[in-house]
This record gives structure tokens, sequence and C-alpha cells, in this order.
């Protein structure tokens, strides 16, 4: 038998063997009785379905949950608000200091407390029950952009105050995507709703950036920054009325730990598990370097001498791509279908940026785009993997430290292509991300693959040595 590695070996059991997932059926509130006020069924308690019920019925399956219903519905609210704010702040920034610099900053400072949020704060996720603390992080969100509205709130204030709300960011989506489990379990219902969210985000980022631009010819910055307060007012009132009080993941005397030592001791038990590490890895390498062309939109279609309307269609492409994927993969491909296809999408989805080597114009830079965006879809079955390898008690902490990752990951590949542009033709640069995402890609499947045959063979010799 191979031995196993360090980290592996020095994990507890139940973070390298499970039993197999459950698919929990779409669950209506109105057909079940209430739960009580501090307690709710989990997954466990779903009665099951076989998984090809959940499967024909889609996303239609997924919407039939009231709970998921008040869920989506806050996310809408929540994303919408901090697109705004961007905005928003952008412009009140410029307005006050004239430096474009600074205008830049308040959209940059978005990203930079994901990484460390992400990593000391995760164990929220699991330590406090999940309603309280989504409601929590839209307060301190509204909180937030209410002190921006006030007249006396300076330059630094303001960017300070963009942080914050940035460092809650991977708390609540860590734990929105932990509790999506408890609502839909930890089956294929889990990896559809995920996939809503992510559609919605997309079609958001598309449609929000426009529409704020619009409300800002009618309201003032600040004006637009006290919407934001009362979308994220509204989120919490959603998530509050709409969603049940479960109890915490830990036990109680987990909960005593501290809360950075648990936070840490989590991202250790994760980061140490070989599958686990290479499936959020697996999540985090593919858009570090998917994002080099939006990164470098406006130095390319001016390479090109295209305009600013194909600015924005190349803007657009990658995401209108990336929702056809997931819709597709989501409502069209079963269950098992979408596991086969993560490995060779994943391989291959990074290709299309090679067709910058030629310099191309809107239409083939568009098509290469629009294809990567479809390439995407191997994110479904990834997230099925990844539920599936981690354990309850974890999951709180993972999807929060896979989220800030994400973020995180996604900043450093955008400021990596501009690096970079200002060295090589932005062409080469979009193909060397395409080339370089490619290889990385394909080295991290291969060692998925050997990870999962030597769990197999850990496994053969337990049921050895159990019935020898």
């Amino acid at each position: 038998m191979t031995a196993p590695s360090p980290g592996d070996s020095l994990q507890p059991e139940r973070l390298r063997r499970r039993p197999p997932p459950r698919e929990a059926a779409p669950m209506s509130t109105d057909a079940h009785p209430p739960a009580g006020p501090d307690t709710a069924p989990g997954p466990d308690t779903a009665p099951e379905t076989a998984p090809e019920t959940a499967a024909s019925a889609g996303y239609r399956a997924v919407f039939a949950v009231r709970e998921f219903r008040a869920v989506f519905a806050a996310h809408l609210l929540s994303l919408l608000g901090v697109i705004l704010s961007e905005i928003a702040l952008s412009v009140l920034v410029y307005r006050l200091t004239g430096s474009p610099l600074m205008s830049a900053l308040a959209f940059a400072v978005g990203f930079l407390p994901y990484l460390l949020s992400g990593t000391l704060l995760a164990s929220v996720a699991d330590r406090y029950p999940a309603r309280r603390v989504l409601v929590t992080c839209d307060l301190l969100c509204a909180a937030a952009a209410a002190a921006m509205v006030l007249p006396g709130t300076g330059v630094g204030t303001l960017l300070a105050l963009r942080c914050a709300i940035a460092a809650v960011a991977p708390v609540f989506a860590g734990t929105r995507a932990a509790t999506l489990g408890d609502i839909l379990g930890s089956g294929d219902l889990f990896v559809l709703g995920r996939s809503l969210l992510r559609i919605v985000s997309q079609s958001t980022l598309i449609a929000g950036y426009g529409a704020g631009g619009v409300l800002l010819a009618f309201l003032s910055p600040r004006a637009a920054l006290t919407t934001t307060a009362l979308t994220f007012l509204a989120s919490a009132a959603i998530l509050r009325l709409g969603t049940r009080r479960r109890p915490a993941r830990h036990h109680a005397q987990e909960r005593g730990a501290a809360l950075l030592r648990a936070s840490l001791s989590g991202a250790r038990q994760l980061l140490g598990h070989r599958r686990i590490r290479l499936l959020m890895l697996l999540s985090w390498v593919p858009p570090l370097f998917s994002v080099a062309p939006e990164a470098l939109v406006a130095p390319y279609t001016d390479s090109i001498g295209a305009g600013t309307v194909a600015l924005g269609v190349l803007m657009c492409a990658l995401p209108v791509g990336t929702i056809a994927g997931e819709v597709f993969a989501g409502s069209a491909l079963s269950p098992a279908t979408r596991a086969r296809i993560v490995a060779p999408l994943a391989a291959t989805a990074l290709l299309p940026y090679l067709l910058y080597v030629l310099h191309p114009g809107v239409p083939l830079a568009l098509v290469a785009l629009v294809v990567c965006g479809l390439g995407s879809a191997y994110t479904l079955g990834l997230d099925r993997w990844f539920v599936d390898a981690v354990p309850e008690e974890l999951r709180g902490r993972a999807m929060t430290l896979l989220q800030a990752g994400l973020m995180t990951l996604q900043g450093v590949g955008m400021a990596a292509a501009g690096a970079a542009a200002e060295f090589v033709p932005v062409q080469y640069v979009v193909a060397g991300a395409g080339a370089l995402g490619t290889v990385c890609t394909v080295c991290l499947l291969a060692g998925l693959r050997r990870a999962e045959g030597r769990t197999k063979e850990w496994d053969r010799t337990d049921r050895d040595v159990t019935t020898g």
C-alpha cells in the first residue's frame, strides 16, 4: 500500500472517508409542520428521493423550496447593494479628490480584506446559528453604507467603510453557501442552488453597472448610497423572516475555543487534506487566469482600434458564456453527466485564449471569451465533489475559505495581467494566461486522480483488515 502523505495522515478519518451522500427532495415549508424556535430539520431529516427526480425537475425543484426563494431574493438585493455602493463610492471619491487613482482605489479596496477576513473569521460560519450570522452581516453592511452617507465623512473613512463591507462579504458568502446544504441537502439540489446564485451574480454584474450609472444620473452619490443601505436592510429582513433558525454546527465544547484559533485550525484541517486542497485549488486556479482578458480589455480594444462599444461587448462576453454554460448544465444534464465533464471542461476551458496570439478583431475575440465562459459549466460537478468531501462540521469554514480564496486570486490575476502587459503585448499576455492556466489545471486534475486512487486503496485495505 502506498503510504499516505503527511498532510493526509494527520487528519481525522472523517476527512478521508464519508458515506455516500443522500439526495434531498425539494421541501416546501407548507408541506411540513413548522420547526421549533431554536432548531430546524437539516438535510438528514429531509425525505429522500431518487437522484433522477431532482435532476429532471432541474432548477424548478430548487425554487420549489420556500427557504431557498428567500435566500435567492436576499442574495439579489445584497448584490445590487454592493454593486451600487461600488459605483457611487467611486464617483463620490473622484468628486471629493479629483484623483483617478483614488477613484480606482475605491474599487480595489473591495478585494483587499477577502483573504484576511475569510481566513481569520471563517469559523464564524460554524460556531453561530447561520441565520443570525447572515442577518448580522447584512446589518453591518447597512450601517457601513449609512455612515458613508453622512456629509462629513472623509475619503479615508469612506475607503475604510468600503473595506468593512468587503471584510464581511466572505463570511456572509460562506455562511450562505453552507446553509444551502441545510435547506437543500448536500445532493444535486445543493449544486443547482449554488449554480443559481452564480447565475444571478453574473447577470446582475452585466445589468447592475449599467443600471447604477443610470441611477446616478438622477441621484447624488450619497443618495445612491442611501439606497444601498436600504437594500441591505431589506435583505436582512427577508433572511430573518424567510428562513428557519438552525443551531450552530460546532458542538458546545468547540464553541468555547477562540475565534481566530478555531478559524485557523479549520483552515489547516481543510488545506491539510489532499483531496479537499486539490478541489479548492481546482476552484481557484482557472478563474485566476480567466480574468486576464477582462483586466486588459481597455488596452486590447485600443490596440485593435475598436471603440467603447466594443469594449462593453467584450466585457459582457465572458459572463454571458458563463451564464449559458451553467444554465445548460444545470437544466439539461444529469448529475452523473455533470461529474463526467468536470475534467475535460476544466482542462480545455482556457484554450480559446490561445486565439489571442493572432491579435484577433472583436468578432473572434468575442467567440473566444464566450466559449471560455461556456467551459465554466464544470463548476457544477466540482461543487458536488467538494460538498461531498467536506465534513458537515467544517462546511461553513470550507465555504468561507473557498470564497475568500476565489476573490483574492481573481484580484491577483487582474493585477498580474496588468503588470505583465507593461512588458509584453496585451494579446500575448492573454494567450500566455490561457496556456499557463491550462497546464496548471491539468496538473491539478492529475493530482486529484492520484488522490482518488490512493483513497480507494486505503478503503480496500481497511475492508481487508476488517474482514481478515
